[in-house]
């Protein structure tokens, strides 16, 4: 009895709704409701009012569309934050909206903007931790950096090593020097372990290709190596050569004797000029005292310096020293170095450089 009960009702409402008079009452009230839902959307559709050549949107980890929606409202560009969720909910853009900053140019409408944040396509920024710099460097290059937290304390080089799960004394060689792209919100560590993973990828590349012969018991000495090479000469055609020098010093039992690795042990107490009472004075990265590599690296290598200790040009080179520009005098005798030495270094001209001229 229920059932034909509906069944008379659903007959009855078909019928009216057939009505002549009903049925044209009803077309009209559908293409107005056409029109207006045309005109809400393209409401949504129309170029955001940005001021001057960019905005910034940032939405908070774990925002829905109504928070998004009332922060649009607060920048003016919806009148409403509820019609703007009913937008996004029937269009399909009310889950998997992404955290983040949003750059926002003129032109943009609120869907485009819904689309980018369904993509995840949030401001990026750029950074470059060059070579032959220490981890203190490029934590303090990091803290001036925009939009990057601060968590990484720059007098504390054990406490870093042991968050980068690293066995060794301190970071420095351990972070690979490149241009690193990074979103607001990441920290200096985020970064800096990126770093860490880029140097074993490269390291164990070049240290399957290495040559034969090389006086390093592991990767690590590896790297050491190229530290020291990288901080010796900045031109290119140098650093096989110069790591030549070094192997073979190594090799016959000869102390390295390099400066950058007295200065690097000498850490604040070096105020930029080397004397001969620092080259006299012990410590582990002395060279010029201790036969052997130091300790650790001294500083971070790129790939070109880690590819020459890697691959140390052949030779009987056992000396060289700075010209003076940018460039140095190699010898194979204790003689042949000690002239070049005082043509190159006595005698310095009045625009001696040590490095070359970028």
């Amino acid at each position: 009895m229920a059932a034909f009960r509906r069944l008379f009702a659903v007959e009855t409402w078909m019928r009216a709704l057939t009505h002549p008079w009903i049925a044209h009452a009803s077309l009209w009230g559908l293409v107005a409701l056409v029109i207006a839902f045309r005109v809400w959307v393209a409401d949504y559709e129309r170029p955001l009012p940005v001021d001057g050549a960019e905005s910034r949107l940032e939405v908070a980890k774990g925002a829905g569309l109504s928070q998004i929606a009332v922060q649009c409202k607060a920048k003016g560009w919806v009148d409403s934050p509820r019609f703007l969720s009913y937008y996004g909910r029937l269009f399909g853009y009310a889950g998997g909206l992404k955290a983040g900053e949003y750059r926002v140019t003129p032109g943009m409408n609120l869907k485009d903007l819904l689309h980018k944040m369904q993509k995840g396509d949030v401001v990026v920024y750029q950074i470059t931790l060059v070579e032959g710099q220490t981890w203190r460097d490029y934590v303090r290059q990091l803290k001036d950096a925009e939009n990057i937290e601060s968590t990484i304390d720059p007098d504390d080089e054990k406490a870093l090593a042991t968050r980068l799960n690293e066995p060794y004394p301190t970071p420095d060689g351990l972070l690979y020097p490149d241009t690193y792209f990074y979103h607001k919100g990441e920290t200096d560590f985020d970064i800096l372990q990126r770093a860490q993973r880029r140097l074993k990828e490269v390291l164990d590349r070049e240290w399957q290709n290495r040559a034969q012969g090389l006086p390093y018991h592991s990767p690590y000495e590896a790297l050491i190596m190229a530290s020291i090479v990288e901080k010796e000469t900045g031109v290119e055609a140098e650093r096989a050569r110069i790591a030549g020098v070094f192997v073979r010093r190594l090799q016959q039992g000869m102390r390295m004797q390099t400066d950058p690795t007295v200065i690097y042990g000498l850490g604040k107490a070096y105020d930029g000029k080397l004397t001969k009472s620092h080259l006299q004075t012990p410590n582990p990265y002395n060279t010029y005292l201790n036969i052997g590599l130091p300790p650790t690296p001294i500083a971070s290598a790129g790939v070109a310096a880690i590819h020459a200790a890697l691959h140390p040009a052949a030779g009987d080179e056992l000396y060289f020293v700075a010209t003076g520009e940018g460039k140095h005098k190699f010898s194979v005798t204790l003689a042949e170095h000690e002239q070049a030495v005082t043509q190159f270094q006595r005698n310095r001209r009045a625009d001696y450089r040590s490095s070359p001229k970028k």
